[in-house]
């Protein structure tokens, strides 16, 4: 089947509600970093504020943010810590257009074959280990060759069980060589194991082929760490070392931002890992505004974080079209956990990554 990009469902304000509706208020900022009382906090969702009698949409947003009213009809989502003295902050709670905010829930047309017959009781309506993934397998492999032949930007979350296993690294790894990648989140966990594996063939010291622990295996990922410190860089390691496979090697390869942010539990930790958690959100966010499908591999933490700065929807050449979100993991919990927190356009695979991987770098070309 050809993937078909849903239709946006744009509110018809020409209603006599939208017209007569008042235009929203703003409060200038007056400590830096702090919004004024009763500020409009965003979601994930298209939210338009009335500005001169005009409906205007956020071109770029992200959930628990104020919005900022740049010029006459120019929109800016901010984080509170980027708040400065004088901006003009959106205020107001209510999101049915009476204050001048609307937001729109049901913002894409679903699919004929998405639609219930409004059973009100139906069997097997979540996702489970017992649920069948088929279906959303068929829809992702057609969604990336659709992203690929019309310059989409997908982002991979990925955890450093993808690396555990030789045939999902070189999945992967197959993937990025493919054009199926544009930027790559994670840790500092799976750039040091991938390189572990690469070097030495191993991850945390347990052959990523045949899963035998090797004598003093526990040494490897800290000797490659070290060894990439004494390089001075990610690139330079790869280079001198000759390091041609995995995920880290095809990032250089093919110039792919890899995003690493830290954690209080780094070992090392490579010199490209970010420390200051507020410079990698920074760094993230740059991509999650560009992203049109986000695919998430057993990493709940990362993938939260990820969810949390990527709206449901983006505006491309004036048009609004989806943002595709994937949570692949192989507990219940964490692939339904980016549900929990306001991300109900999240498709939920439960599965192992490795067979993830490997099945969707096999079926994707």
């Amino acid at each position: 089947m050809d993937f078909i990009m849903p239709k946006y469902n744009c509110p018809d304000f020409s209603k006599e509600f939208f017209l007569n509706a008042p235009d929203v208020k703003t409060e200038d900022v007056t400590i830096k970093g702090t919004a004024p009382d009763n500020y409009h906090a965003t979601s994930i969702y298209p939210e338009y504020f009335k500005i001169n009698g005009e409906w205007i949409l956020t071109s770029e947003s992200r959930m628990d943010c104020v919005v900022v009213l740049k010029d006459e009809k120019a929109l800016e989502v901010k984080e509170f810590r980027n708040l400065n003295v004088g901006d003009k902050v959106i205020l107001g709670r209510s999101e049915d257009g009476s204050e001048g905010i609307y937001l729109n829930i049901n913002p894409f047309y679903v699919d004929e074959e998405e639609k219930s017959d409004n059973q009100k009781f139906a069997f097997r309506t979540g996702q489970s280990r017992e649920s069948t993934f088929s279906r959303a397998y068929n829809k992702l492999y057609e969604l990336l060759k659709y992203e690929k032949e019309n310059n989409g930007y997908i982002v991979w979350v990925l955890g450093p069980a993808v690396v555990f296993d030789y045939d999902s690294k070189m999945a992967m790894q197959k993937l990025i060589d493919g054009g199926f990648v544009n930027a790559i989140f994670a840790g500092n966990a799976l750039a040091t194991h991938d390189l572990e594996g690469s070097y030495l063939g191993t991850a945390l010291g347990q052959d990523i082929y045949t899963q035998v622990c090797n004598y003093n295996g526990h040494y490897h990922h800290i000797d490659v760490i070290n060894k990439v410190r004494k390089a001075g860089s990610i690139k330079n390691f790869v280079y001198e070392e000759g390091i041609d496979k995995g995920v880290v090697s095809a990032c250089v390869r093919n110039n792919i931002p890899l995003v690493l942010a830290g954690s209080i539990r780094d070992d090392g930790p490579l010199p490209e890992v970010i420390s200051d958690v507020y410079a990698a959100q920074d760094a993230m966010r740059y991509h999650c505004r560009k992203a049109t499908t986000v695919i998430c591999l057993a990493t709940m933490l990362h993938t939260i974080a990820t969810g949390n700065m990527t709206p449901i929807y983006k505006v491309d050449k004036g048009d609004v079209r989806p943002v595709f979100i994937y949570n692949v993991d192989v507990s219940e919990f964490a692939a339904n956990k980016l549900r929990d927190r306001g991300s109900i356009e999240v498709t939920s695979i439960v599965t192992n990554v490795q067979d993830f991987l490997v099945q969707v770098a096999n079926k994707t070309k």
